[in-house]
């Protein structure tokens, strides 16, 4: 097996050359970094990640945790935080919190554990006091989806607020009063916001909440499924049905099929998130985008700046959410 010395010797160079080349220094020419990247080629040289790690100081390495690998919104979140990262020479190491409190601690530990230079996390059990105390040690991180004022350089959100006013006020200019709402769970600050927004709307338009059209879902197509045919089942009439994420009104859309009722002549249906399949469902779905992908790109973009000195690169904190309209909602 090649060694350091060996690559130093065949391109001529010292060792502190070749282990600048190998940590990606820009002190070093761009002919001088050549010979020795055509030294390691010939020799078949394969840096030690270890060592380069103790020479450097980093790893190279990014922790990334999210609630779940399924699904095609936390895999877009993954899918731009990756490349970002992957294009600037750094790996990512993924693990999962479910969103529970031990098991977003544990997932956070590993991550530690494997002495990542920063970590990205996707968190929504573990309380803000946990999170400001994480902050203060010596490894950087950045939240996604989540603000907390102490930390707010920290984290990259959408004004989930906007968005649930968005897409109410969006069905309500067609016309609409009668109007069922399937949330997320309630301890969950996203689902309370867009909540918070749905109801703002209609308060605009003069519309009582009904707190008898609000169903408790789980973000799940499951709970669209179950969120239906409870408020059917109540037998309180309502034309539109405003669902707190696309999941959800995608097992709204199915129920309603088996149930026999046409969307949208008999019933309106709207989504949140605009993930990768809601302009395939039948009716193409209504919804408000949400730009996670971009987000993870800015988280890792973040970290590139902050623990990798790019320091050109521009950092966004808040993004904001658009209605995409489709055909599963219609005037009245």
């Amino acid at each position: 097996m090649a060694t350091i010395y060996q690559v130093s010797d065949l391109a001529g160079v010292s060792l502190a050359t070749v282990s600048r080349v190998m940590n990606n220094n820009a002190k070093v020419s761009d002919k001088t970094k050549q010979k020795v990247l055509d030294a390691m080629k010939e020799l078949g040289y394969r840096p030690n990640a270890t060592a380069r790690s103790l020479a450097s100081n980093r790893s190279d390495s990014v922790g990334l945790l999210v609630p779940e690998l399924h699904g095609p919104f936390f895999g877009q979140m993954m899918g731009g935080t990756e490349s970002e990262l992957r294009d600037a020479g750094k790996h990512v190491i993924i693990t999962t919190g479910h969103s529970d409190v031990d098991k977003e601690v544990d997932g956070i530990e590993f991550l530690l554990s494997r002495n990542c230079d920063a970590l990205i996390l996707h968190v929504e059990a573990v309380s803000d006091e946990y999170l400001i105390e994480l902050h203060k040690g010596k490894v950087p991180i950045v939240i996604i989806n989540r603000y907390i004022e102490e930390m707010a350089d920290r984290c990259i959100t959408l004004d989930n607020a906007l968005g649930g006013y968005l897409i109410t006020k969006s069905v309500l200019e067609k016309g609409h009063r009668e109007i069922a709402y399937i949330s997320g769970p309630k301890w969950k600050d996203d689902s309370n916001q867009r909540i918070k927004g749905h109801k703002k709307a209609l308060e605009e338009f003069n519309v009582p909440f009904n707190e008898q059209l609000m169903y408790q879902g789980d973000f799940t197509q499951t709970g669209g499924c179950d969120g239906l045919t409870s408020l059917l089942d109540a037998g309180i009439p309502f034309t539109a049905l405003v669902c707190g994420n696309d999941e959800m009104a995608s097992g709204v859309l199915a129920t309603a099929r088996q149930k026999g009722m046409d969307v949208p002549k008999e019933l309106s249906v709207t989504g949140f998130d605009n993930i990768i399949y809601a302009s395939l469902l039948f009716p193409t779905l209504t919804t408000i985008d949400y730009p996670i992908r971009q987000m993870g790109h800015m988280a890792a973009k973040l970290v590139l700046k902050d623990v990798y000195d790019k320091k050109k690169l521009e950092i966004r904190h808040q993004f904001i959410p658009k209605l995409v309209e489709r055909n599963s909602a219609i005037i009245v």
